[in-house]
C-alpha cells in the first residue's frame, strides 16, 4: 500500500470507545501469535478522530491517538469535511506523531455526522470528496506516508457512490480503499453485500479491503476467494474475541482456516484479565480502566452460563480485585458456547427509512464552495 508492506492483510477497524491503545495491543498480541515471525501482523487503527481536533492539537483528540507502544506501525483514521483542515491534520499526524498510515473515514453512518454532510454521505459530492483526498495525499507526500480511504456502498440503494469513490481514490494517489459493503441506510443491519467488494476490486487498480460480516477466519478467506480483494477489515467480529486476529493471521499464513477457535472459560477469563492490565497501563488509573472494561464484559462472556447476578456484577466491576474475585471460582474447563461463533456480538440496528443529510444534499453531485460544519466530537466509524 504505497510502499507500506502488509504481509498479513488484516486491518482492525477503528471503533469509537473500543480501539484504544490497550485493545489494539491485545489484538496485535494475538495476531503476532498467529503470524509467528511475520511482522507486521496486521494494521491496527486508532479510534476515529476529527481532523479539526488534530489540526488544532486538542488534548482530547491527542489522547485518543496514544500509540500502542509495541506496534511497528502507527496508523490512525481521520474524519473531516474541510480540505484545508484535513491537510493540516495529516501534516501533524505525519510530521509530529510519526504516522505510518493515515486512513480517511467516509463510512460513518452516525446521524450527527451525516446530517452535516460528513461520513458516509460525503462521497456523493464528488468535488468535495476529491478535494479532501487531494489535500490529504499532498500533505502526506513529503513524509512518504500512504493515505487510505474507508467508505460504504453509498447513501442508499438509489444513491450508490463506491465505484466513484474508488476511481477518485486511485486518481488522487490514495494507496488503498476499504469498503464496508453496506449503505449508510443499512447502518449495521442486514447482510453485507460482498459482491460489491468484488466489483470495486475489478474496477480500480488499488488494493481493496473488504469489510462486513467477517466473524471467523473462514469468512475472511471466503471473502477473498469470492471477490479478489486484497485483504479484510474487521470490526464487530472481534468484540469480545481478540483471538480472532490470531486465527486470521494463521489462516493467511497457511492459506487455509482451521476450525473456529473455541477457548475455554478459563482462557477467556485470562484474556479479560490481560485486557484489564493493559487498560490500567493505558489510563494510568484503575477505576477509569475498569469503567472502560465494563462494556466488554457482555461480549467476552456471551453464551456462558454465569448467572444473572455475577453477570450484572461484572458489568459494574470497579477494580482489579473485584475482577479477580468475580472470576476466581468460574469453572475454567467450560467449553466456549457454540452459538458464540459466526455471529455479531455488538450493535446491529435496523435499516433507516431516512438518512440524515443537509437540506438538498441529493440535488447535485457537486458541493461547490459551500462550507460544512465538522462534528462536535468523535463518532463511531463504519
Amino acid at each position: 500500500m504505497g510502499g507500506l508492506a502488509l504481509p498479513v492483510p488484516v486491518v482492525l477497524a477503528p471503533m469509537a470507545g473500543i480501539t484504544n491503545s490497550a485493545y489494539r495491543q491485545l489484538c496485535r498480541e494475538q495476531a503476532e501469535l498467529g503470524a509467528g515471525p511475520v511482522r507486521p501482523a496486521g494494521l491496527f487503527l486508532c479510534e476515529m478522530t476529527t481532523a479539526a481536533g488534530l489540526a488544532w492539537r486538542v488534548p482530547k483528540t491527542l489522547a485518543l491517538l496514544r500509540p500502542d507502544p509495541g506496534d511497528p506501525l502507527r496508523s490512525l483514521q481521520l474524519y473531516g469535511t474541510d480540505p484545508a483542515v484535513l491537510g493540516r491534520a495529516v501534516a501533524v499526524a505525519c510530521g509530529e506523531l510519526g504516522a505510518s498510515c493515515v486512513d480517511l473515514n467516509f463510512g460513518c453512518p452516525v446521524p450527527k455526522v451525516t446530517r452535516r454532510g460528513g461520513g458516509g454521505v460525503l462521497p456523493w459530492k464528488l468535488d468535495r470528496f476529491a478535494a479532501l483526498l487531494e489535500a490529504a495525499v499532498k500533505a502526506a507526500a513529503p513524509y512518504g506516508v500512504p493515505v487510505t480511504v474507508k467508505t460504504r456502498l453509498g447513501i442508499d440503494d438509489a444513491h450508490l457512490t463506491f465505484l466513484d469513490a474508488g476511481r477518485i481514490a486511485a486518481e488522487t494517489g490514495c494507496a488503498a480503499v476499504a469498503l464496508h459493503a453496506r449503505t449508510v441506510a443499512q447502518a449495521y443491519g442486514g447482510a453485507a453485500r460482498w459482491e460489491a467488494v468484488g466489483e470495486l476490486a475489478a474496477a480500480v487498480k488499488l488494493p481493496i479491503f473488504g469489510n462486513g460480516d467477517v466473524w471467523e477466519a473462514a469468512d475472511a478467506l471466503a471473502l477473498l476467494r469470492q471477490t479478489g480483494c486484497a485483504g479484510v477489515m474487521v470490526g464487530r467480529g472481534c468484540l469480545g474475541r481478540p483471538w480472532l486476529f490470531r486465527d486470521l493471521a494463521r489462516a493467511f499464513s497457511v492459506g487455509a482456516a482451521a476450525a473456529p477457535a473455541r477457548p475455554t472459560l478459563g482462557e477467556v477469563t485470562a484474556m479479560v484479565r490481560r485486557h484489564a492490565e493493559l487498560l490500567v497501563s493505558h489510563f494510568g488509573d484503575e477505576r477509569h480502566a475498569m469503567a472502560d472494561l465494563r462494556k466488554h464484559m457482555v461480549w467476552y462472556f456471551k453464551g456462558f452460563a454465569l448467572g444473572s447476578g455475577r453477570r450484572q456484577a461484572l458489568g459494574l466491576v470497579s477494580s482489579l480485585a473485584d475482577l479477580n474475585r468475580l472470576t476466581a471460582d468460574l469453572d475454567p474447563s467450560l467449553p466456549y458456547p457454540a452459538d458464540g461463533l459466526g455471529a455479531p456480538r455488538g450493535r446491529q440496528g435496523s435499516p433507516r427509512s431516512k438518512v440524515a443529510m443537509p437540506y438538498g444534499w441529493l440535488d447535485s453531485r457537486r458541493l461547490g464552495e459551500v462550507g460544512l460544519a465538522e462534528a462536535d466530537d468523535d463518532a463511531s466509524g463504519g
